[in-house]
């Protein structure tokens, strides 16, 4: 009736040989709806479905599928059939059911994966047939697997205090599968099952919660997947302790068996210890107090009472008593009889116990009346001679003036030195033709030795030390201390003045005499000013303005000021009292330098240099750079060695360069942490003549080591014709709390004589420490014994006791027809206060572009901007730089700033050699062209 046709079907895309749908056909063609089954069953089954697969490198990978019962098992990938050659088919018989189970793989490589591109990834999945009908498989994704190298983020190094957190941030590279992370500590795996301490499973993060002194060490994040492993950079975590004290000791016995002496009590920094590069002990760790111990007297006998009448037995008695003084405080009882007696007859006694002195003659009584008045006329001579011997001594000796006599100064302690070479024709020394010129003086009574400065406190911080008091007294005396005030300089333009050398630019000048006769002027008459002041005019091309003489100065940066805009600037150096008051232990130790006009903005930061006077050390020094705000109040800008984004600070030897965003008055101030602290004090020696002629006055000052402080003591001697009389030296001042000792050394014995118990003095520590840069000074006057003396030589020993001591050797004649004009040696920071434009900078500006082209881009070897600062010494809060929009600039200008004198363009030239080998854009910025560049700047500066 008809026939079966089994026909190929196109429905769902499957090949001929994939689906096969059986249809009846009439002969007239008509087709049958029903298939023809060919056996009951059920629909297929799938025993094992494909899995997601990674396709490792050019690995292919096999995708495996079995189904029961099943009469064929095809894969689709992408909804695209595989062609059946790519089929590996396998059958077998299920024998606990009797079906058929049929399995099929396929392979699928790696370009065929990489060839597709669609919406979603690449994925296979099974078709099963039975006769009852199809089953699908589930989808199983194929991937190319990888992992890139560089990881996202590498962890970084921390520092952290002993029980604080720890937390080091890891993102693994990119890869497919994605990578699992493992943490090493110094190599070793880190288990955090092990120690509830460590976490590592917060997002590939390792957090220590309680840092321990064992959790130092180099950690490194290791990410793995199948296709390979892959090695962070490692970090490194120190966790340190901060020092802290000990409990104090005992206090200590009394340094002296009695009077008056010190007890002292210590801690150490070991409670803990600092290990680890931890902070050590704020504070001191000798405390020192002072104490009072009474003294033993001995015993010491009265004089002998009289004789006692002759007894009936021919004796007679005296006694003496032990009070005299009495003993006291455990001292020793008088040694000796407190009576004696002995015979009145000289041992002739006659009958009835009579002494025999009742029966002498008249002859011996006449004796007697004439020894007796004869002894007392020799005894009124006596007397009226030594009243007269008294008086004569009294009025030889009133021309000392001596009303203060301390035998303390008899045993100073100060030990005798030889003399030095003398030196001739010292070209550092001031005019020694000056004539005395003296606007005021003052005389003081007594001596200055004061070996005790607790006792004599009082007296040393008086207005001894303080030249520039309006308050004058004179009490007659010969030891005299003469003080001067003057005018101060003020600077405008191109006015400049001569002081001791600084540096090595130096022009030449003369002091010639200013009045032949000293005459003596009250202080309150006197104009004073307490600034030192200079302007200028800067634009767009910016500039340099120098304080000359002081070492303060102020950079200009070129670009700094917007373009068609012009300022004066001004700065200014406050030489009054300071308005900085100490706090506690703080130091002051700079000048207050003002810039302005406080209103501008500048578009780049400036560079202000400050000189100091502490000897830096970062183990002995805490030092600080301080602002005044608008109402006066002095607030702290930042420590020099903390991280800021807002300045930076750069502290040399002599001077600290800042770069600022804004003006103002600043100042620099220091904490010391150690007693080794120092300070730079410089000590010089003035003299001239005094009224008398007889006498001569030497003058030692002891001032803070900057160019300002030293200028103020040259203007003032200047003013009294003072004649500098050896070169300045530098003495290291401790903070140790002793005191400075300054004395005169090896007077040329009969030629002259000091006032006596004058030849040394003492001052406080409290006063030298905290001068506030005040000049202070102790005077000693000298008197010839003839008029024909006209040279003088001696040393002037200035020391602190246990610390540093120097040695001023005095060589000069006091006479005028007999000493030279001496010329000194002035440095001049620049020969124009201000200086605008091109010549203010060494550095070409064509040099510097190509310089910041260069170092301003990053570069993947780190021969950036960062190692131009490091080239250049600047290793120390980089941060800063990063902020700003040319770094390589701004270290440029800061190198002006530190380079205005010292040498040329050498250092400079090394490090962009180093640096350039691989630059081409450095390669034509030659070692000629710096030097001709060097050349230049200085011809223009007259240097």
């Amino acid at each position: 009736a008809g026939r079966l046709e089994i026909l190929p079907s196109c429905c769902g895309g499957a090949p001929c040989w994939a689906e096969l749908c059986c249809t009846w056909r009439t002969d007239n063609g008509e087709a049958l709806p029903e298939s023809i089954p060919s056996a009951p069953g059920t629909l297929p089954h799938f025993i094992e479905e494909p899995d997601d697969a990674y396709i490792i490198k050019s690995n292919p990978i096999a995708l495996r599928c079995k189904a029961r019962p099943a009469m064929q098992i095809f894969f689709k990938c992408n909804g695209e059939w595989v062609h059946q050659n790519e089929h590996v088919s396998e059958e077998s018989l299920d024998e606990s059911s009797g079906l058929k189970v049929r399995e099929v793989f396929i392979n699928v490589t790696r370009q065929q994966v990489e060839d597709f591109h669609g919406p979603e990834d690449y994925w296979c999945q099974c078709v099963a047939w039975s006769h009852l009908g199809t089953s699908k498989s589930r989808k199983a994704s194929v991937r190319i697997a990888y992992l890139r190298k560089n990881f996202e983020q590498d962890p970084q190094g921390r520092e952290v205090p002993i029980e604080g957190m720890i937390v080091l941030h890891c993102r693994p590279p990119e890869g497919v599968p994605a990578a699992e992370v493992e943490w090493l500590k110094n190599e070793e795996p880190i288990d955090s099952e092990q120690d509830e301490n460590i976490d590592t499973r917060a997002d590939h993060n390792l957090i220590i919660r309680q840092a321990r002194l064992s959790d130092s060490g180099n950690y490194t994040c290791m990410a793995a997947n199948i296709v390979a492993k892959r090695r962070s950079l490692s970090a490194t975590v120190v966790v340190y302790v901060n020092g802290g004290w000990s409990s104090w000791t005992e206090w200590s016995a009394c340094n002296v068996r009695c009077g008056r002496g010190w007890q002292k009590r210590s801690r150490t920094c070991t409670n803990p210890a600092p290990l680890n590069g931890g902070a050590f002990c704020e504070g001191m760790s000798v405390q020192k107090i002072t104490c009072t111990s009474l003294c033993p007297v001995d015993g010491s006998w009265e004089v002998w009472s009289e004789w006692s009448v002759c007894s009936p037995e021919c004796e007679h008695l005296r006694i003496r008593e032990c009070t005299a003084p009495p003993p006291r405080n455990g001292g020793k009882f008088c040694e000796g009889l407190s009576q004696e007696s002995e015979n009145c007859t000289d041992g002739l006694c006659i009958l009835d116990k009579k002494p025999l002195h009742e029966i002498k003659p008249q002859s011996i009584e006449n004796a007697s009346d004439i020894a007796l008045y004869s002894g007392l006329g020799a005894a009124v001579v006596a007397v009226a001679v030594l009243v007269i011997g008294v008086t004569l001594y009294r009025r030889s000796q009133s021309d000392y003036g001596v009303d203060v006599i301390d035998s303390s100064a008899l045993t100073g302690g100060f030990q005798t030195f030889n003399f030095k070479t003398v030196r001739q024709g010292n070209s550092l020394l001031l005019n020694s033709a000056m004539q005395p010129d003296l606007t005021v003086s003052r005389t003081y009574s007594g001596p200055i030795c004061l070996q005790d400065p607790l006792d004599k406190e009082l007296m040393t911080e008086s207005s001894l030390f303080n030249p520039l008091s309006d308050i004058k007294v004179k009490v007659q005396s010969s030891f005299m201390v003469s003080l001067g005030v003057s005018e101060r300089a003020e600077y405008h333009g191109k006015s400049h003045s001569g002081t001791f050398p600084h540096g090595n630019n130096r022009s030449f000048s003369t002091m010639h005499p200013r009045n032949k006769t000293p005459y003596i002027q009250n202080l309150s008459s006197l104009p004073t000013r307490t600034e030192l002041r200079t302007t200028g005019v800067f634009g767009h091309l910016g500039g340099r303005l120098v304080m000359p003489n002081t070492g303060v100065s102020l950079l200009i940066p070129h670009g700094a000021i917007p373009e068609e805009n012009s300022w004066e600037i001004y700065m200014s150096i406050n030489q009054g009292e300071p308005s900085l008051q100490s706090d506690g232990s703080e130091v002051l130790l700079s000048p207050e330098v003002t810039c302005g006009p406080p209103d501008m903005i500048v578009t780049t930061p400036f560079a202000l240099t400050i000189p100091h006077c502490a000897d830096v050390s970062s183990e002995h020094w805490n030092i600080h750079l301080k602002k005044r705000t608008q109402q006066g109040k002095w607030e702290e800008v930042m420590s020099v060695e903390d991280e800021s984004t807002s300045c930076y600070c750069l502290l040399d030897p002599f001077a600290c360069h800042v770069l600022l965003d804004s003006f103002g008055t600043y100042a620099l101030t220091g904490e010391p942490i150690t007693d080794c602290a120092v300070k730079q004090l410089k000590v010089a020696v003035f003299g001239c003549m005094s009224c008398n002629s007889l006498d001569y006055n030497l003058r030692v000052y002891c001032v803070d080591n900057t160019p300002c402080a030293f200028q103020e003591v040259v203007s003032d001697e200047r003013h009294q014709g003072g004649q500098l009389l050896e070169e300045p030296k530098l003495l290291h001042f401790k903070g140790n709390t002793f005191s400075l000792q300054i004395s005169v050394l090896d007077i040329p014995p009969f030629l002259w004589r000091i006032k006596p118990f004058t030849a040394c003095q003492e001052v406080p520590f409290s006063r030298v420490w905290s001068s506030n840069r005040q000049p202070l000074h102790c005077a000693f006057s000298l008197e010839r014994y003839t008029p024909t003396t006209t040279q003088l030589s001696c040393k002037i020993c200035i020391r602190q006791l246990k610390g540093h001591e120097q040695i001023l050797q005095v060589q000069t004649s006091i006479l005028e027809s007999e000493r030279e004009t001496i010329t000194f040696i002035a440095q001049e920071d620049s020969t124009f206060p201000a200086q605008t434009g091109p010549k203010a900078f060494k550095i070409p500006y064509s040099i510097r572009q190509r310089i910041c082209a260069t170092f301003d881009t990053p570069n993947a070897k780190g021969k950036d901007w960062q190692m131009l600062a490091q080239k250049n010494s600047i290793n120390r809060n980089l941060s800063y730089f990063a902020t700003q929009s040319s770094p390589s600039a701004v270290i440029l200008n800061l190198w002006e700033a530190r380079h205005q004198h010292d040498g040329d363009l050498d250092s400079l030239a090394c490090a962009l050699e180093e640096i350039g080998r691989t630059h081409t854009k450095l390669s034509n910025i030659t070692e000629s062209q710096l030097d001709e560049a060097d050349f230049n700047y200085s011809r223009q500066n007259g240097l």
